[in-house]
Formats: structure tokens, C-alpha cells, sequence
């Protein structure tokens, strides 16, 4: 059971994107990739404990873990480069050998590199769901992160691979957006670990989903950027504008609802979360009580709340930009 819950949601998304994006790769193609995005989720479980037992040598990492500087130092040079090269070279090793005999558009090294980090995000939850150490709550939301962490070098990496151009500058930003990835990577892990600690620290966990709500925005950003680059004749999109106005004063106006739209939507989702965690707890029975069925309603009604204004203010800022460029 818990290898079902840990496979279908990431193999769904998957599917997702397969169907969205245009000249794409046969799906047991992504299906191997998608293997082999599991194969090196156990890689990586392992090379950290090899890391943590020759660190332990050194300095004293165990207990290095117990304050906060040290849970950062940990996923910036530990969890974080090693997670995302073993999805690295995932999707580089045999992405280099099979393009001798195909030649692979953008769209399929992009898609290939979803695919790894969702092969990887299904041993994740597998490694979580057996240990009890995550509920399936938790792990279903998660799906998206690994995705979201390894587009930017993804797209890199299908920019540089797939076009017909190969230009030294494509081949640079490859390590720049390796390096985006894993300082993304340790900064949404930091975040998502900071709420076990006091306060002021926790109050960093509010940060955790506005991130992650900006980390999907750019994915799904990447993925218009590829439409748009001709995949097949009328097929492209190209990525939507926020922010339009030429005068200072309104560019910082326009970034500043920018940032209000992922707050009221990342805290939003993340009550979403907690209610649905807190009520994860309770029996079917204990859900018809008045004041649980009270209580959630009234949660409800606020996030939902929350997102609707955070909606009507990204719709409002895109109808701006339409306006201004069309």
C-alpha cells in the first residue's frame, strides 16, 4: 500500500505534463527515466550517509543538527548538491548516450529531467510512508517540489542539449542553474524544518509555501518558455507578464502585489494544509461533531478567502500587462 501511495501521485503528474507539452517523448520513455529518478533518490540516501559518517571524523555533525546554523549548513552542502546530482546525472548520463542515435527536442530533455525528479520524489515518499516518518497527506502535497527544484537546470540542460545551436553561453548556464537549484532545494528544507524550533524561528515556516508557490510559478513559466520556442507550428505560449509599467513607482508597486499575491496564497494553502492534517487525526465519527464541523468551515472560509483575494489580484496584474503589450 504505502509503494501506491508513494508511486501514483508523482506518475500521475507525470502524465500531466506529457499530455500538456507538445513533441514529446513516448511515455515509457519518461517511465524509464522515471526508474531512473528512483534509483538515484536511493543513491542519494546512501551517498548522505556515507557524507554524515566521514563528517562525523571531522567535526561533531550529529550534533552540529541540534541548532539552527547547523540544519542550514547541512542542506547547503550536504543534502542539497547531492540530491540535485544524483538527478543530475540522471538525466545527463543517458540523455548524452541516447542522443547519438536520437535527436532530442528541448521539450523531451525538460520532460526527462520532470520525470527523474518525480522518480525520485516516488522513493522519497516510499522511504517517508514505510519508516511512518510522513503521512500521506504530507507526501501527495509534496509531489511538485522536486520538479520545481530541478526545472531551472532542466531547462538549461534541454536548451543546451535539444537546439540546434549549441552556444557556449547555453552550456554555461547549465552550473548557474544547478546552483539555483540547490540553494532552492536547502532553502524550502530549512523552511519546512524551521517550524519545530521557537519562536522567532518559527515564524520562518509562513515563508515555506509563498516559496513554494513562487517555485511552481517558474516552473510553469519554464514550460510556457518551451511552448513558445516552436515545438510544433502554432504550438507555442509564451510566458505571462506581471509586471508591465515602465515608471519606478509602479514597477514597485506591481512587484510589491506581486509578493502580497504569493503570501495570501502560499499562507492560504498552507492552512489548507494544517486543517487538513489536523482533521487527518480525527475519525469519520468525530468529523459530524458541531464544533469540528464549526471549526473547519470557518477555516475554510478564511483560506478560501485568502485565495480568492490573492486570485483576484494576479488576475488584475495580468490583465494590466495584457493591456499594456497587446
Amino acid at each position: 500500500m504505502e509503494l501506491l501511495w508513494a508511486t501514483i501521485p508523482p506518475l500521475l503528474l507525470l502524465v500531466y505534463y506529457h499530455n500538456r507539452l507538445a513533441s514529446v517523448p513516448l511515455l515509457m520513455r519518461l517511465l524509464f527515466f522515471f526508474i531512473l529518478g528512483a534509483v538515484s533518490g536511493f543513491v542519494a540516501l546512501n551517498l548522505e550517509l556515507v557524507f554524515e559518517r566521514v563528517a562525523n571524523h571531522v567535526v561533531d555533525w550529529q550534533r552540529m543538527q541540534r541548532v539552527f546554523a547547523g540544519v542550514m549548513v547541512r542542506q547547503l552542502i550536504e543534502v542539497g548538491p547531492i540530491e540535485e546530482g544524483c538527478k543530475l546525472a540522471a538525466v545527463l548520463l543517458p540523455t548524452y548516450y541516447l542522443q547519438r542515435r536520437y535527436r532530442f527536442r528541448p521539450t523531451s530533455v525538460f520532460l526527462f529531467t520532470i520525470a527523474v525528479a518525480l522518480g525520485f520524489t516516488a522513493e522519497e515518499n516510499w522511504v517517508y510512508l514505510f519508516h511512518g516518518t510522513g503521512s500521506i497527506v504530507e507526501r501527495i502535497i509534496s509531489t511538485p517540489v522536486h520538479a520545481m527544484f530541478s526545472a531551472p537546470w532542466g531547462y538549461a540542460l534541454g536548451i543546451s542539449i535539444g537546439s540546434n545551436i549549441y552556444l557556449h553561453r547555453c552550456h554555461q548556464n547549465i552550473p548557474r542553474a544547478w546552483l539555483n537549484a540547490v540553494i532552492c532545494h536547502a532553502f524550502v528544507n530549512v523552511l519546512s524544518i524551521s517550524g519545530r524550533y521557537p519562536i522567532p524561528l518559527r515564524l520562518l515556516s509562513y515563508g515555506l509555501f509563498p516559496f513554494l508557490v513562487w517555485m511552481f510559478w517558474r516552473l510553469e513559466q519554464l514550460v510556457r518558455k518551451l511552448q513558445g520556442k516552436g515545438a510544433i507550428a502554432g504550438g507555442g505560449a509564451s510566458p505571462i507578464a506581471l509586471i508591465s509599467s515602465r515608471t519606478p513607482q509602479q514597477r514597485f508597486r506591481q512587484q510589491a502585489l506581486v509578493l502580497l499575491t504569493l503570501m495570501l496564497a502560499g499562507n492560504a494553502l498552507f492552512g489548507l494544509f494544517v486543517l487538513a492534517k489536523s482533521l487527518s487525526f480525527l475519525s469519520p465519527s468525530q468529523l459530524l461533531y458541531p464544533d469540528v464541523i464549526s471549526f473547519t468551515l470557518s477555516r475554510l472560509l478564511l483560506y478560501l478567502s485568502l485565495g480568492l483575494l490573492a486570485w483576484v489580484i494576479y488576475r488584475s496584474l495580468r490583465r494590466s500587462a495584457q493591456r499594456r503589450y497587446f
